[in-house]
Formats: structure tokens, C-alpha cells, sequence
């Protein structure tokens, strides 16, 4: 049996905006939105999965559903065999948003999770294991306005995993980062992932990332989604997309599927 299962997921909206988004959108005030349409998948525990789609396509109405932030139209999802009505417990979910509570530093921030730990010492040492982790020794007492974008989102990411999740999800978390600290906060995702060999389910907008982090790839359709492809990536780490040819094809034909021509 699957860890996750969504079976003939189903979410749709009301409209509710009074002006149109732009003069060939036809959707008017009180128009039924479909955001996921019979949307069936599997995730297995411990792997990582990368979700793709365009954009406004539901990526991120899917993972809130399997975090059991909404309850579907139609449809339901399971976890262990047991239906999601609720958030659910063993789950932590990092928003494509800074998280970080603004008047608590890192430590207090990630005490967070912990309250329900009577011994300290063994707070504070499951706490120092991941700042170092991450690579924010010295920065533990540190308000959210004092660390760069990058080390932001590696504290939010600390945060997730120092009450030990059995899922982690992940929408777009490397959003507003420039280059090199994109690369670096891939890099250690892959790492932690390999690490703590939990459940993890990732939003991106970007096929490298997907290509070279996920055990299994997804791509979703337009709205009104459906599934358009599921690969599995059994390509060794550390992967080098331009010199595997395995995964320069599937990236071409990705970026294809998804109306574009990576040529250009």
C-alpha cells in the first residue's frame, strides 16, 4: 500500500472577483473555477517527489489538500490507509513565503516544535544538530532581519525538520533566492533528504531542480489539472543534466509538454 494516496481528487472554487484578470478571461463573478479534476497518485514513504505544471495549475491546491489545510470537493486523501480531515500532525509544510516568526531568532523559532520536550538538554542538542545542518552556527540568536534570503530559508527548513516529520512539503521553497544560494539550498535538500530519509513532496517551476533532486517527477496539466506524466529518475547522485543524456531527452521533453521550446 502507498504511504500517500490521492483517489479521484477533486477541488473547485467560486469566483469571486468582480473584474476580469485580462480581456480574454472569460471567467465572470460566480463562475464554478475546477482547479484538480480526478486527479489518482501514489507517493511511497521516504521518497522525494517533485511536482511541475504551469503555472495557476493547482501544484500548490494539491499539496495543501494533502496537508489537510482544504478538504476536497470530491475525492479524498489518504495517509497509511486513514482519510485527511484535518491538518495532519505528522506533516510540516514550508510556504513559498519567509515563515520565520519576525520577533523570535532562529533558536526561538525553532524551539517552536518543541515545546512538548521536558528535557532540555536533549532540546538543545536535537536544535544545535540542525543549525549545524544547515550551516547557521553563530547565527542562532539572529532575528529573521538580520540573515540573508538564503539563510532564511535554510532556518525555515531547520525549523521543518527539527520535529523529526514523517512528510515534509515544500511549495517553491527556493522562491526570491538569486543563483548561487539556489544551488546551494538544492544541494542540501538532496542532502538532507538522503539524511533523515523522510517523505518529500516539493512545488517547483523549475525542470533542473526537479530533474536533478527528485526520485520521482510529476507534471501536472492546465487548469483543469490532470496528470500528465510520472517518471522515475533511477539516476545516480550527484546528477549532471547536460551530461546524462537520459536526463537532457526528458528535459526537452518536458519543457515541451509544458509549451515551450528550451531552444529558444
Amino acid at each position: 500500500m502507498a504511504y500517500i494516496e490521492l483517489i479521484n481528487l477533486r477541488k473547485e472554487y467560486i469566483e469571486r472577483r468582480t473584474h476580469r484578470r485580462s480581456k480574454a478571461d472569460n471567467e465572470h463573478q460566480g463562475d464554478k473555477l475546477i482547479a484538480l479534476d480526478g486527479i489518482d497518485l501514489e507517493f511511497q514513504e521516504g521518497e522525494l517527489v517533485c511536482i511541475l505544471g504551469p503555472s495557476g495549475c493547482g501544484k500548490s491546491t494539491m499539496l495543501r489538500l494533502i496537508a489537510g489545510f482544504e478538504k476536497p470537493t470530491a475525492g479524498k486523501v489518504l495517509i497509511q490507509g486513514s482519510e485527511i480531515r484535518n491538518p495532519c500532525p505528522e506533516s510540516v509544510f514550508v510556504f513559498q513565503q519567509d515563515g520565520l516568526l519576525p520577533w523570535m531568532t532562529v533558536w526561538e523559532n525553532m524551539e517552536l516544535g518543541l515545546n512538548h520536550m521536558d528535557n532540555e538538554d536533549e532540546k538543545n542538542d536535537r536544535i544545535n544538530e540542525y543549525i549545524e545542518l544547515v550551516e547557521l552556527v553563530g547565527f542562532e540568536n539572529n532575528y529573521p532581519y538580520q540573515l540573508s534570503g538564503g539563510m532564511k530559508r535554510r532556518a525555515e527548513l531547520a525549523r521543518a525538520l527539527v520535529v523529526n516529520p514523517e512528510m515534509l512539503m515544500m511549495d517553491e521553497p527556493f522562491t526570491g533566492l538569486d543563483f548561487l544560494t539556489h544551488m546551494k539550498m538544492r544541494e542540501e535538500v538532496v542532502n538532507m533528504h538522503e539524511f533523515i530519509g523522510k517523505t518529500m513532496i516539493m512545488i517547483t517551476h523549475f525542470i533542473d531542480d526537479a530533474l536533478t533532486m527528485a526520485d520521482r517527477v510529476i507534471v501536472l496539466s492546465e487548469r483543469p489539472t490532470k496528470v500528465k506524466m510520472i517518471r522515475e529518475l533511477n539516476v545516480q547522485r550527484p546528477r549532471n543534466i547536460e551530461k546524462d543524456p537520459v536526463l537532457r531527452e526528458l528535459r526537452d521533453e518536458i519543457y515541451l509538454m509544458l509549451g515551450v521550446s528550451y531552444v529558444v
